[in-house]
């Protein structure tokens, strides 16, 4: 049995162009059976970072939104808080970034609305049967909306190997607290040489975790129930996450966190993957470096472990770029995502969303 997985390149005319090929896709995924009149519904995004530019472009997200509201639903565009201070750290800087960044109503045609409130900790907790966790924190606009749609940039990542529908659900969906399970196993740490010991920290946290001693915060991990409050709350940065969970671990989590991301929307969700501009790392970074091959396409499916199976394969099936981050791999068939992070078995992410019943590797490619 295989998952069936939707792909249109990149070729354009008079008769047929992206925006067209993008209905095509959805259409292909039966959009008009899942989402029903009246839904509320999740389009998760990137909003990219201040500064980058390979996030997917909101006019591509424009014709997503448009056949939502042509099934008689009501979008709502979404991304989450990140966990490290920057400009996506709350709520207002956020939005304001996704705005620059293009994501206006007069653009996309429906409101932004941030997955996890005005801080990163609107969530509510998951009960999932994970190989590592049994519950994970989601944003709770995301976990009350009555469907989900995935747009997701396709390209590397150096935690990862590649990020793609699986990484914008567990990464993305997650509250500040998710992330820092994923990327942690310990409590953040005081840089004594930046604290000024003004306890805004002390106000941020509500386990009694953080005390002023000479002059500076100090964290008693014993204490630290893993919330990432203090994290943003700190002014000057001087809070910062341990990040020193394995790769394997991060990935499983991850996936682990996309499985509580979809829970009670089986049936409801689809899958985008823009495999364009791919670029060596996340789009989280204020900028955006040579794209290790050149644009391939657009691909659409129901299940998020086939789509990024099927994306990765396309991407490694393509010659590499010269004079890129590329350091090897650049033959058609060579491991792209070795070639730029050499060290990170990306392979795991879509092993454990297999094991964990969120789809199969086994893929039929359809050509749209």
């Amino acid at each position: 049995m295989t998952s069936k997985v939707y792909f249109a390149d990149m070729r354009a005319g008079h008769k047929e162009n992206l925006f067209t090929k993008i209905g095509g896709l959805l259409a292909s995924c039966d959009i008009r059976e899942t989402i029903a009149n009246g839904d509320l519904v999740a389009v998760k995004v990137h909003f990219g970072e201040r500064g980058n530019h390979t996030f997917v472009r909101p006019i591509f997200v424009r014709r997503v939104v448009d056949e939502i509201k042509a099934c008689g639903g009501s979008p709502f565009l979404t991304d989450s808080s990140t966990l490290y201070p920057g400009e996506r750290k709350e709520a207002v800087s956020a939005l304001v970034n996704a705005i620059e960044n293009g994501f206006a109503f007069a653009v996309v045609g429906a409101p932004l609305i941030m997955g996890d409130g005005l801080r990163g900790h609107t969530a509510v907790p998951v009960e999932i049967a994970g190989e590592i966790l049994d519950r994970v924190s989601i944003g709770a606009e995301i976990a009350e909306a009555d469907a989900l749609v995935a747009v997701s940039h396709f390209k590397c990542h150096e935690l990862t190997g590649f990020g793609g529908a699986l990484k914008n659900l567990g990464m993305g969906c997650a509250s500040r607290e998710g992330k820092l399970v994923q990327h942690s196993n310990v409590a953040p740490v005081v840089a004594e040489k930046y604290c000024s010991g003004c306890a805004l920290c002390l106000k941020a946290c509500v386990h009694d975790a953080i005390a002023i001693i000479e002059g500076s915060a100090r964290i008693d991990p014993a204490k630290c129930a893993g919330c990432g409050r203090c994290i943003t709350a700190c002014q000057k940065k001087a809070i910062q996450v341990q990040w020193n969970e394995a790769t394997p671990l991060v990935m499983k989590k991850m996936c682990e966190y996309a499985l509580g991301a979809v829970r009670g929307k089986e049936g409801k969700c689809l899958y985008l993957n823009f495999i364009t501009q791919v670029s060596p790392a996340c789009d989280c970074y204020g900028h955006a470096d040579a794209p290790i091959v050149n644009d391939i396409g657009i691909c659409a499916s129901t299940d998020p472990v086939a789509l990024d199976q099927a994306c990765a394969d396309l991407v490694n099936a393509a010659p590499g770029n010269p004079n890129t981050a590329l350091a090897s791999g650049h033959e058609p068939g060579g491991d792209k995502f070795r070639g730029v992070h050499p060290d990170i078995d990306w392979e795991i992410q879509l092993e454990h969303g297999e094991k964990l019943g969120m789809g199969m590797r086994k893929y039929e490619l359809v050509r749209i």
